[in-house]
């Protein structure tokens, strides 16, 4: 979807989740056809995680939080329920970190739409979407209309009464708690200054794909942990074959480190097509190969790389996730220098490095995931997450939830 689209719903339960590289807080709020909720028992969120006709359900931080809405149970009066989201540090911009809503059929999990808002900025909180009644058929609506002063201004727009504390939180890490007084509209303007509307000004020139993300215009690129970079240059494609290289040395001199490293192919429900690893070579056509074993981890470079034909990936493959494990059972407190870089497998250059900074004692490592974007570009966030698996196997499930 593209900003102010609509698609009616075929369904009568939706559920909208909403991804980025970092943590978000998702919330929704029932507003009359006046704009305002009713009351504060309309903001549903982590504090308040459910409403006539609509839920809130936590990732946990390793998924997206996703608010569900049952339009058969929306009570009378309600025309609208938006959805919203907030970076979970505080202070934190949506810049680099754009965050992409999936609406699904709630009963089966199917996609019916997905929206990325375009060139953000400043933005700390984002009105993404809407689920809305019009002439008695329920339909959604891409928004991406963003906010200069956080969530409390989206709340206070729409009529919650926000209690702001008197000193400044250190590093608050839910939505701010509504009171339960009735909402006040105040005569004067609204509080908060919407920073994107949603229909601005047509610009002299179309933004190219992938504007307002970390892109390779610059060159290489090092990310950090949950950091992500647009495999775009000039607005263009850069690359459509690319090598992903991943290397290791032992953390304690003359210890060999036998790793494994995997890539899992995940299609758009995060369902799992088929890994590439030591034992299987070639996936999809070989469109994904895997260059073999490194039973030692001695020696400069890449230990084992896994090139990708994106140009000849199946349209059904619109995920990769990266891991590392330890089929001998040694911790990742014994390994260092543990890296993935991403490499033109034409031209040899390397575009994006991610350096393992941290270790625990666990048995696998997801390392960087290259997601299909709704527009078709592709992108690559660091990860450095620890699993508890000694085999690709075992990671196929937290992989996909890391999606």
């Amino acid at each position: 979807m593209t900003p102010g689209s609509n698609i009616p719903l075929s369904a009568a339960r939706v559920t909208v989740d909403v991804a980025a590289p970092v943590r978000l807080d998702v919330s929704g709020l029932l507003l009359t056809a006046d704009g305002k909720v009713r009351s504060d028992d309309d903001f549903i969120f982590y504090n308040q995680p459910s409403g006539p006709g609509v839920t809130y359900r936590s990732g946990g931080g390793t998924s997206p939080d996703a608010i569900t809405v049952d339009t058969a149970a929306v009570p009378p009066g309600i025309e609208k329920i938006v959805v919203t989201a907030s970076p979970d540090a505080a202070g934190q911009t949506f810049q680099g970190i754009e965050p992409t809503a999936t609406i699904r059929n709630a009963d089966d999990n199917s996609v019916l739409a997905t929206f990325t808002p375009p060139q953000l900025g400043t933005e700390t909180a984002l009105v993404i979407v809407e689920i809305y009644l019009r002439n008695g058929a329920w339909k959604a609506r891409a928004v991406g209309q963003g906010y200069a002063n956080g969530l409390a201004g989206i709340a206070t727009d729409f009529g919650v009464t926000v209690e702001e504390p008197a000193q400044p939180a250190p590093a608050p890490v839910t939505p701010p708690q509504p009171t339960m007084q009735p909402p006040v509209t105040p005569p004067a303007p609204p509080m908060s200054t919407p920073a994107a509307p949603p229909a601005p000004p047509a610009p002299p020139a179309p933004p190219a794909p992938g504007a307002g993300k970390i892109n390779l215009d610059k060159g290489r690129v090092s990310l950090q942990k949950n950091q992500t970079v647009s495999l775009m240059k000039g607005g263009r494609p850069l690359l459509s074959q690319v090598k992903m290289g991943l290397g290791w040395e032992p953390a304690y001199r003359g210890k060999d480190i036998d790793l494994d490293a995997s890539v899992i192919a995940y299609g758009p429900q995060r369902n799992h097509i088929d890994s590439c690893y030591f034992g299987k070579l070639q996936i999809v056509q070989g469109a994904i190969r895997h260059s073999g074993d490194n039973l030692t981890g001695e020696g400069g470079g890449d230990d084992e790389v896994i090139t990708v034909d994106l140009g000849r990936l199946p349209q059904d493959v619109t995920g990769l996730v990266f891991t590392v494990n330890s089929f001998s059972g040694q911790k990742f407190t014994e390994v260092a220098k543990a890296y993935c870089r991403l490499i033109d497998a034409t031209s040899g250059e390397e575009l994006v490095r991610f350096d393992l900074t941290s270790a625990e004692p666990q048995t696998g490592v997801m390392m960087a995931k290259l997601i299909r974007q709704f527009s078709g570009e592709w992108e690559m966030t660091a990860m450095g997450d620890f699993v508890k698996s000694r085999t690709v196997r075992g990671m196929v499930k937290p992989a996909a939830q890391a999606l």
